[in-house]
């Protein structure tokens, strides 16, 4: 349980973490490479961490599509050069939020747990 815990709680400060670099809005965010690579970053880890986490809570939350997530660590990770800064926006302003959502559902079944 205590690893569950770890995993989740790191991708809701991922999460946060992303927020704050592209807090100052999307135009900000497209001039600035060194927003960009750091939310490109926080995405990649997240995404790692995700993988981390129990099928069984992942099934919990069929809203969030997982698939696309790992598949979404293994263009960061490995297709770098393929990498759309337009997709990557629109993941942070359309599917981070309910992510966070689910993970925080999760850590309270954790908490429930035990």
């Amino acid at each position: 349980m205590k690893a569950q815990r770890a995993y989740v709680e790191h991708v809701i400060e991922c999460i946060r973490r992303i927020r704050e670099d592209s807090g100052q809005g999307r135009d900000a965010v497209f001039l600035s490479h060194t927003l960009q690579d750091a939310i490109v970053r926080n995405l990649q880890v997240l995404c790692e961490s995700t993988q981390r986490i129990d099928s069984a809570h992942k099934e919990r939350h069929p809203e969030i599509n997982w698939m696309s997530i790992a598949g979404m660590r293994n263009v960061l990770v490995h297709d770098y050069f393929e990498v759309d800064f337009e997709t990557v926006w629109l993941v942070v302003a359309r599917d981070l939020p309910p992510l966070e959502t689910a993970m925080r559902a999760i850590l309270v079944a954790l908490d429930q747990l035990g």
